[in-house]
């Protein structure tokens, strides 16, 4: 949670330095991702199963971010904003780190327990 509010701030720092109100904007994608997780943890009964969900979903999330914070970065350097574009890769790089230990921690154990559920 540390580094989604770190993120946050990042994102805030670049939107307020360009004149952009970060509380404008609410991004409907991301909702749409967070309210179908919800939906499917519903469905899924079993502990196991519901584990191996929920990475799913958050990896989900996480592929998302990675495009926004990617694209973003691309176009930061393409305006020459190598600061904006810097921090914008310090979250890209974060995201892709808890996605790898998502990635980890569903071959290791999740799965193969939802497997034999």
């Amino acid at each position: 949670m540390r580094k989604t509010e770190i993120q946050k701030q990042r994102l805030s720092t670049i939107l307020h330095k360009h004149g952009a109100n970060p509380a404008a904007h609410t991004d409907q994608a991301m909702q749409a991702l967070i309210s179908e997780t919800k939906k499917m943890l519903a469905m899924l009964t079993e502990d196991d199963l519901r584990d191996a969900g929920m990475i799913a979903s958050v990896q989900k999330l996480e592929h998302y971010e990675i495009a926004a914070y990617g694209t973003a970065a691309a176009l930061a350097g393409q305006l020459d904003l190598r600061d904006e574009q810097k921090m914008l890769h310090r979250s890209l790089d974060e995201e892709k780190q808890t996605d790898e230990l998502l990635t980890q921690l569903a071959k290791r154990e999740v799965n193969r327990d939802a497997l034999a559920a």
